[in-house]
């Protein structure tokens, strides 16, 4: 049977070749719903519900969430001391995905400090022993999961992973220090003259140059801080320039999608904009205030009532899905409280803590000890970001946005107090 590509290319009309697209797509949700499990069809069944009315709250989330995390590290399918990618409705625990593993770091030294839980420094030690286990010989790191093949040198996931080593560095001291050294002078040495970074991109996205490496400049930042010396923050700051002349007039970032440019994922405009957002922290450098504030407003007109953020949004900041991928959405609630606390404008603040009280009343707080506490890729669970798994970095950056809620309402009530 010819693909729906190979047909556009007959002699069709506009209106044959949509009724085909139709039909494929139709196709596509019969074989999906078919394969389905009898816990995705259960999972379905309460999504079409709606959330619950009940939210469980902010300390809850922190430890619900964190506690899920810990499980991710204890059932990963290759028990490496990395944190298992997801939890699949179908087929279960995967195996651990070092992206990610790189960035739970900083969230489990930060839940240890606030809950004075030493066991989780532990946790995270283990993953980064196993991090520094796998770091490639020119100090890269692969994409996708563990034990994939080839292992190809990756910048995306390269500068995720050395947010963990740093993270190693300032926490737990000289150990971690060669292999931060190893990931950022490399992440350094690939980089083009402009900033960009065009060469080693995942093969596991569209090819092509990505604006949400801005997100992979936000690790050199962090080498920066404990390597002043080094040129880390000059290729930082360079990429971030250069991803803001992919910035539109009202804040929204082309080239900022693993697929679908067109019609970007919150998760990726998330990442662009956190990465800007870091730039200024570090240089103070008004350029990058400015431009964080004009894609915070951009999605925030996205933002629609009881949180729903849509999980793809156009170069107007359009809906372009019927559902909402969770992990974008707090993603952004941290970087609205982030502006929030550096611009004391309360429109951000509201935000965040709207689309932070949506994701909460997804969260599994009863049923399969395997999903509780944890996040989907997709609200509904069928959404095409992640549909029918728990992902570990949905979790993490959930953990990370109540934890930064936290931080805001406790310093909100020592001002009122005083």
């Amino acid at each position: 049977m010819a693909s729906f590509g190979r047909l556009r290319h007959a002699s069709l009309g506009r209106r044959e070749v949509r009724t085909l697209r139709a039909i494929h797509l139709l196709a596509g949700d019969l074989r999906d719903y078919l394969e389905r499990s009898e816990a995705t069809r259960a999972e379905d069944y309460l999504d079409r519900a709606g959330l619950p009315v009940d939210d469980p709250g902010v300390e809850n989330a922190i430890d619900r969430g964190m506690s899920w995390l810990c499980l991710a590290q204890d059932r990963s399918a290759s028990q490496d001391g990395g944190v298992a990618a997801r939890y699949s409705l179908k087929t279960g625990w995967e195996v651990s995905y070092p992206e990610t593993t790189g960035y739970v770091i900083p969230t489990m030294f930060e839940y240890a400090r606030l809950r004075r839980d030493a066991p989780k420094r532990e946790r995270a030690k283990r993953m980064l022993d196993w991090l520094v286990s796998i770091q490639m010989p020119e100090g890269a790191y692969p994409s996708g999961v563990a034990g994939v093949k080839p292992r190809v040198p990756t910048v995306f996931n390269t500068g995720q992973v050395l947010l963990g080593l740093a993270a190693g560095v300032a926490e737990l001291g000289e150990e971690y220090r060669p292999a931060m050294i190893r990931a950022a002078d490399w992440l350094a040495r690939v980089q083009d003259p402009d900033g960009c970074w065009r060469k080693y991109g995942s093969p596991l996205v569209a090819p092509g140059e990505k604006s949400y490496d801005t997100h992979a400049a936000w690790g050199l930042l962090e080498a920066a801080r404990m390597e002043p010396d080094k040129p880390y923050a000059e290729a930082a700051l360079a990429n971030v320039r250069w991803a803001l002349s992919q910035q539109h007039a009202n804040g929204w970032f082309q080239k900022c999608c693993l697929s679908d440019p067109a019609r970007p994922l919150t998760h990726t405009l998330g990442y662009a904009l956190r990465g800007t957002i870091e730039a200024y922290r570090f240089a103070r450098d008004e350029m990058f205030l400015a431009a964080s504030l004009r894609a915070a407003d951009g999605l925030l007109s996205a933002l629609e009532p009881e949180g729903w953020l849509p999980g793809r949004l156009d170069h107007k900041w359009r809906r372009a899905t019927s559902w909402v991928c969770l992990t974008g959405a707090v993603q952004i609630a941290i970087c609205w409280m982030q502006l929030y606390r550096i611009t004391g404008v309360g429109k951000y603040k509201d935000a965040g803590f709207l689309a932070n009280k949506f994701v909460r009343r997804t969260m599994k707080i009863s049923g399969s000890p395997d999903t509780l506490g944890a996040i989907k890729g997709s609200f509904p669970g069928w959404g095409r970001y992640g549909p029918h798994e728990f992902l570990n970095w949905a979790c993490k950056f959930f953990v990370d946005a109540n934890m930064k809620e936290k931080e805001v309402r406790g310093r909100e009530s020592v001002s009122i107090q005083n």
